[in-house]
């Protein structure tokens, strides 16, 4: 079959919208009719060139749609489920997997900078050559083929513009809250950086009970939509200092959680100022891989923990249905995040305002 996506031939230019070609399902691939799919900033990181991905390439990793056909081999998902798509398929029997480190498979860390499919096959092609897939999905397109295990069904009654959101800056900072750091009733929390990642991690400490939630970022609407979503103290590092508002609520301990979402050294280095002795530090957001950290050392002492997390410590057929269950009861807010929509045409301005800081987050929908 034939149908549009969004092709990027070359870094630091514009995405091209183009007609592909999908190869056959394979036993256990589901074809997916994307209806909404969100920019988020790893494709920006792409496009810009600090992440490298070959090329051409096929963006795109939160997304929500319809089953359209599945493989042979699948017997769930069925034909016209609705599905939020999981990045990290894994494979269930290496060494992490058995220690369930799914967001450490080997085979899904070996062929996820190849861009291809979980078998390592491509399954787009783009004038008889393969075409490159992001992280398993490739969801800037009208469809999208993934394995089965991706494909994860939610609630019909959850609107796709908003699931989307779930399948990755949602699950990642609910799930650093509630799952990684394990927030408790009536301790404090901090949280640096209000973008999608952040407000979700703000969510998840209202939802995990914490008495305190500190937001900090640099831009005052932002902190002002952290107090909508739950923050109870918000603090602007440009004029104001992070640290001493987490010791004034704490007797001058510090916070019993602080979870980072910014992706600068300033943002690493405040996680450990800002952390109480025998605290919990959830590190969300990323520098290059190359690019080195420093802190002072005694920020790291005092029986500190320390953690980087990807996805949350997501286990997607437990968790994307348990947060479209939470929307849908109130008790977690989605519509605030959602600050653009547009069309697939309009990639190109939505990945500009996403670098500007004007949005939250953009969704593509599809008709």
């Amino acid at each position: 079959m034939k149908f549009r996506a969004a092709v990027l031939h070359r870094t630091q230019a514009p995405i091209v919208i183009e007609e592909v070609e999908a190869a056959d399902l394979a036993p256990d691939d589901v074809l997916v009719r994307v209806r909404a799919t969100s920019l988020c900033h790893t494709d920006l990181e792409v496009i810009g060139g600090e992440l490298a991905y070959p090329l051409p390439i096929v963006l795109g990793h939160e997304a929500a749609g319809v089953v359209e056909r599945v493989g042979s081999a699948v017997d769930h998902p069925r034909p016209g489920d609705p599905v939020v798509l999981s990045w990290n398929p894994h494979c269930g029997r290496c060494f992490y997997c058995e220690r369930d480190q799914p967001i450490l498979c080997e085979t899904y860390l070996r062929l996820g900078p190849e861009a291809v499919q979980f078998d390592g096959e491509a399954r787009l092609r783009l004038g008889g050559a393969p075409l490159h897939h992001m992280m398993y999905i490739a969801s800037f397109a009208e469809y999208c083929i993934v394995p089965a295990q991706s494909a994860v069904v939610v609630p019909k009654e959850i609107p796709f513009d908003r699931a989307c959101l779930i399948g990755c800056g949602v699950m990642t900072g609910v799930g650093a809250a509630t799952s990684v750091a394990r927030l408790r009733d009536g301790e404090v929390a901090l949280v640096i950086g209000c973008g999608a990642v952040g407000l979700s991690a703000v969510q998840g400490a209202r939802l995990a009970g914490a008495a305190a939630i500190i937001a900090v970022d640099l831009d005052d609407k932002k902190l002002d939509l952290a107090r909508r979503l739950g923050a109870t103290h918000t603090v602007n590092a440009g004029r104001e200092d992070a640290v001493a508002a987490a010791k004034s609520l704490t007797r001058g301990r510090g916070a019993d959680c602080v979870l980072e979402a910014a992706g600068n050294e300033r943002a690493f280095r405040l996680s450990a100022e800002a952390v109480r002795p025998g605290g919990r530090i959830v590190w969300l957001g990323k520098v290059n891989v190359d690019r080195e950290v420093a802190f002072r050392w005694g920020s790291l002492m005092g029986e500190k923990q320390i953690v980087r997390s990807s996805y949350g410590g997501a286990r997607p057929e437990r968790d994307f249905p348990r947060l479209a269950a939470a929307y849908l009861e109130g008790k977690l807010m989605l519509d605030e995040l959602v600050s653009r929509r547009i069309r697939l045409e309009e990639i190109n301005e939505g990945f500009a305002a996403l670098k500007r800081g004007e949005v939250i987050r953009a969704v593509i929908e599809f008709d």
